[in-house]
Order: C-alpha cells, then sequence, then structure tokens
C-alpha cells in the first residue's frame, strides 16, 4: 500500500516498503487457510482493516488527541489528528506523555529532519507499514528509538544494512556510518566500514569521498583489507580528500604515515617527490617511510629482513586488483563442472623482484567429493555417475612450480566473490587462506548456486577475483 507521499513520487531513490513486525498480511481480502485441528477456519479481512485505520487517520473520525508538531527554530507547524488508543497501544512513551497532559492538544517538539517525516511515523503507527527512502532513513531511526517504537527500530537498522549499496546523490554510507557511531549501534557501524573497505574503489571516486570524517578517514588507512587498484590510487585520493578538508597537520601527518610506500613502484615515488605538492609540503614528516620504501626496492627482501622488520605495516599488502597482484575468473554456469584457471603474479612488491612472476594454479568445483567418492572408469572407459549430495563449492589456489625465491615468503591467498546489489556490482564476500591451507574452509558455504537468481551469481556466473599477497618475514639472526 502507498503512502500519500509515495503517491507523489519521491525525488530520486524509489521508496522501499518496510512492514511491522506484527503487520497484518498483505494477502486478498479474503483468505480460507488449512484447517486447525479443532476443524475451523481463518478468514483473514485483515487488509480491510488496515485500510479503515488509514481512513481513520486521515480524515481524523473519532479522534481524541490532537499532535502539534513544531519543528525547532523555525515556526513550522504540522497538525495530526490522533487516537489515543493507537498511539499508547504502539509506545510507551507516548502512553507517558498522554497521561500526564491537561489538554486534548500534546505539543512535540522535533528537529527538521525528524519534523519532516512525523506524519509518515505516525502511520506506522497506525497501519503497520512504511515507504522509506535512502534520505529518510536516519530521521525515522530517531524517531522510533525516541519513541520506543522498537519493531520499526529494528526494520530500519536492516533496512540500511541492506541498501549500503543504492545509488544517491551524495552517497549515504558515510553518513549512516557517523550515525551509527553516535547512536552506538555496532551491528549497522561494522556493516558500513566493512562496505567501505570491500568497495574502496568505487568510493574512492564518489562525491561521498570527501565527507569521510578524520577519524574514519584514519581508521580506514590502518587496514590492510581495503579493497582498491594500487596503494598509488590510494595516496592520490588521499591527497584529494587533504586538499578538499585542509584538516590541522597533525591529522595529515598521521594519515600520510599510513600510507604504505613500500607498496608503490619506484618510478611513482620518484614523480610524487617532485610533483605532488603535499608530499612536497610534509616531506620530512614522511621522510623515514620513503627512505625506507626505496632500500625495500632496491635491495633483496632476504638482505632487509636481517636488519629491518619486514612485518610492519609499510611492507604488509592490501587487497590491490591490478594485475601484479592477481586476476579476476567468471564461472560460467559454475554448478556444472570442475573448472581450472592460471594466472601470474609478481613474487613480491619489492622492485628487487618486479621481474620474478609465480604461476598459479586455481581450481574450482561446485561439489567436492573426496576421492573414494569420485566418478571411476570402467574397462570400456565410460566414466559412472556419482552422486552429489552433500558435496559443496570449494576453490583451491596453488602454485605451479616452486623456486629458491620463495625463502622468506609466504603467500596469503584472497578469493573476493562479487555481487550485485540494488543494481551495482558490489564485493559481497571476502575470503583469507593462507599457504599452508591452500583453501577456504567456509568459501561459499552458504551459497545456493542452483537458483539462477542467486545473490551470489551476477547473469548466471559466478564474479572472482583472486588475490595474491607476498608476506616477508624477519630472519632472526643469532648474536656472536
Amino acid at each position: 500500500m502507498k503512502t500519500r507521499e509515495a503517491a507523489q513520487g519521491a525525488k530520486s531513490t524509489p521508496p522501499v516498503l518496510l512492514a511491522h513486525c506484527f503487520a497484518f498480511p498483505s494477502t486478498a481480502a479474503l483468505k480460507q487457510e488449512v484447517a486447525l485441528e479443532n476443524g475451523a477456519t481463518v478468514l483473514n479481512h485483515s487488509m480491510t482493516l488496515v485500510q479503515r485505520m488509514e481512513t481513520l487517520l486521515a480524515l481524523g473520525n473519532g479522534s481524541d488527541i490532537t499532535l502539534r508538531v513544531q519543528t525547532i527554530n523555525t515556526d513550522e507547524v504540522k497538525v495530526i489528528q490522533a487516537h489515543t488508543l493507537v498511539l499508547t497501544l504502539q509506545s510507551d512513551v507516548f502512553e507517558e506523555l498522554l497521561l500526564n497532559r491537561n489538554t486534548s492538544t500534546l505539543v512535540l517538539r522535533e528537529m527538521p529532519d525528524c519534523a519532516a517525516v512525523f506524519d509518515k511515523f505516525v502511520r506506522y503507527l497506525y497501519c503497520g507499514d512504511i515507504s522509506v527512502r535512502l534520505d529518510q532513513a536516519i530521521p525515522l531511526h530517531k524517531l522510533a528509538s525516541k519513541y520506543h517504537v522498537w519493531s520499526l527500530q529494528q526494520g530500519l537498522t536492516q533496512y540500511m544494512t541492506q541498501h549500503l549499496s543504492s545509488d544517491s546523490p551524495a552517497g549515504h554510507v558515510v553518513g549512516w556510518y557517523q550515525y551509527a557511531i553516535q547512536i552506538g549501534d555496532f551491528v549497522l557501524r561494522d556493516s558500513c566500514l566493512q562496505y567501505l573497505s570491500w568497495n574502496l574503489s568505487s568510493v574512492l571516486q564518489s562525491g561521498e569521498w570527501g565527507s569521510i570524517s578524520e577519524e574514519l578517514l584514519l581508521s580506514l588507512l590502518q587496514r590492510s583489507d581495503l579493497i582498491l587498484q594500487s596503494e598509488l590510487e590510494l595516496y592520490e585520493a588521499l591527497e584529494a580528500w587533504i586538499n578538499q578538508n585542509q584538516p590541522a597537520s597533525p591529522t595529515v601527518e598521521s594519515a600520510l604515515r599510513a600510507v604504505r610506500y613500500g607498496m608503490i613502484p619506484p618510478q611513482h615515488l620518484f614523480r610524487l617527490q617532485k610533483q605532488s605538492p603535499l608530499m612536497l609540503k610534509y616531506y620530512e614528516s614522511i621522510r623515514d617511510l620513503l627512505y625506507l620504501a626505496f632500500q625495500f626496492h632496491s635491495a633483496s627482501p632476504i638482505q632487509l629482513a636481517k636488519y629491518f622488520d619486514v612485518n610492519c605495516s609499510i611492507f604488509t599488502p592490501r587487497n590491490y586488483l591490478s594485475s601484479s597482484w592477481g586476476s579476476p575468473w567468471v564461472i560460467n554456469s559454475p554448478t556444472r563442472d570442475d573448472r581450472s584457471f592460471s594466472f601470474q603474479t609478481q613474487l613480491g612488491p619489492s622492485g628487487h623482484d618486479s621481474s620474478k612472476k609465480v604461476t598459479w594454479n586455481a581450481l574450482f568445483s561446485p561439489r567436492w567429493l573426496p576421492l573414494s567418492a569420485r566418478s571411476t572408469y570402467t574397462e570400456l572407459g565410460a566414466m559412472q555417475p556419482t552422486r552429489t549430495d552433500g558435496g559443496r563449492p570449494r576453490i583451491i589456489v596453488t602454485p605451479a612450480t616452486s623456486s629458491p625465491d620463495f625463502a622468506g615468503v609466504s603467500f596469503q591467498k584472497t578469493v573476493i566473490v562479487m555481487a550485485r546489489q540494488q543494481g551495482k556490482v558490489v564485493v559481497r564476500h571476502v575470503y583469507n587462506f593462507h599457504q599452508s591451507t591452500e583453501e577456504s574452509g567456509d568459501f561459499l558455504a552458504d551459497a545456493d548456486l542452483q537458483r539462477r537468481v542467486s545473490e551470489y551469481l551476477i547473469d548466471s556466473s559466478l564474479y572472482l577475483h583472486i588475490v595474491v599477497k607476498p608476506l616477508y618475514h624477519t630472519l632472526i639472526v643469532a648474536r656472536k
């Protein structure tokens, strides 16, 4: 059922309907259900009742309370004819306010964003459903929290978690993150932070990047699970953010020192030293990091590990999507059969290893089974079918060859699973596993790849991106 506001048309993002947890079912006016144990049959006229409740609110018939919603710092007043019984049934806050009133008018003072959606909020109390746009989620959540309408509050939190990838003119994830921090909603906060981390490349290109707070910026820069094209892309975006927001020098220095310069090829570092106004201005603050990065690129990692702690963040890759670090892999009709795929990566981020390549073999199986349960061949060479009940998707990534150059290096493998949400391709899952395991034990454990409309598939294909991150180890040298 559409509200009057929804019927007039939303500004940019289509509204989404949230239903009350005990709202009436949206079925036909008359419905016969399975007979109960005593032989009774349910006749369902709940939708007719919802329509009458909406009419009751719209016309104000039998109203015994007038809500005067005053917008703070303005002269704007919104008047709503309501019913004490409905308000007190839905909200203990309204119950207390109405019990203590001396007149038939209840004055409520709300901030402009909340006052703008107050009639929509009251309609939810009568009808149990509500249409929501991205820009209305926070003010409606504020009202639900203020008046203790917990079903609406929980529904809006779920709505925000599920609509992080929706398009909006100015972006909304950063605003929702700041709101989650403000109200202490750690589930929503972590969901926003994960979305920003996993889809950072698209965020860097959006207008939302400039609105990121200093606290959120520094939090993102510390993470190793950021998914983006390269560290150079992150530095250039950081420079744009600093030019736009003009933060204090301590913030700039902290941000610049969180950049992993060892992950930027030396030719780009040279260019930044000469052409980046930000680096020229703050060169003394990061000179030690640049010096260490150039040492890292020029010396053998084995030699460097004898004298420096190479386990620190400057030598730890993030999840880079550039071809030096991995490869995309699109698997059409993934439930059909096993697939294999080979690709190459750079041995390590060090310039010393830039010419050394490692070939990797990836194997995907939609229904992996133990060797004893796999198909067997008859004497005539015909393969006998094997039951696949209980099989699950698995992916294995192994090096095609070994080399003495692998000494002191281990490889963390990351498999990124893409999906389409609200019309946009985003990262849905990230699976990490190390050299010693060769596979992720929970890879697509909850995925239903059989359905063509599976949330894990894009146009019936599985979109993966495999990233291999070389990690160097500090060598312990015995003292003489």
